[in-house]
């Protein structure tokens, strides 16, 4: 498994770059930057705009824009915001840590709801119960994220227009006078209103998730070794928990090499439709603004999965087994 891990780190080096560089290409691809803004700017001089593209040498070819960015970054400087006029990590990492206050609850909650669905599925397949959360979970996997937001934001809208009673926030991550309140108060306000946003973000992967376990344990149920335990007379929760479960909750592992990108990415349109100050809206302003190295920073992430085995590769027969 070592040597399977540092070949998987060796495959990400090339990946890295190759990622990284599309994205910024990409990018590069918008006419215009966030210093063609100012030269609207009467206040501004023709030589203070050609000395800051020189500065920050958006003069140069793409390409050694792109070196110049990768080469900041092995200093561990991720570039300078220019719509914030400060370093691009100053800047994005308490967003970050705002999305996570979202992402982190979602996932274990997902983790703890669908696996559950997916084993019942699998287990009482088509049964009255399987059948339900079948048709639940194909709404589930065809109403967008931020749809899902919008209904929750009106079920709560509706909720206290009949009762008088806001039981959830429907937007924000903290209330009115945040600054003043106890460092524990502070911590339970964000918390009341994070539970609309986390149930959301669950519910819209809750889905997907289960209807991958019930196919694992499915396809798992059907295995020789599993009629040879049932044939020795083993008790069906035995069989079903210690023999089948342990295998077909394998992929669910390879999964994880998605945590990372997840949390720093953020919930996505979740946080842009309940005004939760993550890095999803953070994100969409930096295009907006057209602020380059915000906009790359986080393009960056996703290829960091790579050294996790994908859900093909980590039931490779070739892999050693584990003790």
């Amino acid at each position: 498994m070592t040597a399977y891990i540092l070949r998987r780190i060796l495959y990400l080096i090339p990946t890295f770059f190759g990622a990284t560089f599309l994205a910024f290409l990409i990018i590069q691809l918008a006419p215009g930057d966030y210093l063609t803004q100012l030269e609207l700017d009467p206040k501004v001089t023709p030589e203070t705009i050609a000395r800051l593209r020189a500065q920050f040498g958006l003069d140069r070819p793409i390409y050694e824009q792109y070196l110049l960015w990768m080469d900041n970054l092995l200093h561990l400087n991720l570039g300078y915001s220019f719509a914030y006029q400060a370093p691009v990590l100053e800047v994005i990492w308490p967003r970050v840590v705002n999305s996570m206050v979202i992402v982190i609850p979602s996932t274990l909650l997902l983790y703890l709801v669908a696996i559950p669905i997916g084993v019942y599925g699998a287990v009482r397949q088509y049964s009255l119960g399987d059948r339900i959360l079948s048709f639940l979970a194909y709404i589930g996997l065809s109403v967008p994220s931020f749809f899902l937001a919008l209904i929750a934001i009106y079920v709560l809208l509706q909720i206290k227009f009949r009762t008088g009673t806001l039981i959830f926030p429907v937007s924000g991550m903290t209330s009115s006078g945040f600054e003043q309140m106890p460092p524990l108060r502070q911590i339970l306000d964000i918390a009341w209103h994070a539970v609309v946003p986390v149930l959301v973000a669950t519910a819209n992967d809750i889905a997907g998730l289960s209807r991958l376990m019930r196919g694992q344990m499915l396809e798992v149920l059907s295995q020789d070794y599993i009629r040879t335990a049932r044939a020795k007379g083993l008790a069906e929760r035995v069989v079903l928990y210690k023999h089948a479960f342990r295998n077909a909750v394998i992929p669910f592992v390879a999964t994880l090499g998605g945590l990372l990108p997840s949390l720093i990415s953020g919930a996505g349109f979740v946080e842009v439709v309940m005004a939760w100050p993550g890095i999803t809206p953070f994100f969409l302003d930096a295009i907006a603004n057209q602020d380059l190295y915000l906009k790359t920073c986080t393009s960056r992430i996703p290829c960091m999965n790579t050294p996790f085995p994908p859900q093909a590769e980590a039931k490779d027969p070739k892999l050693p087994a584990r003790p």
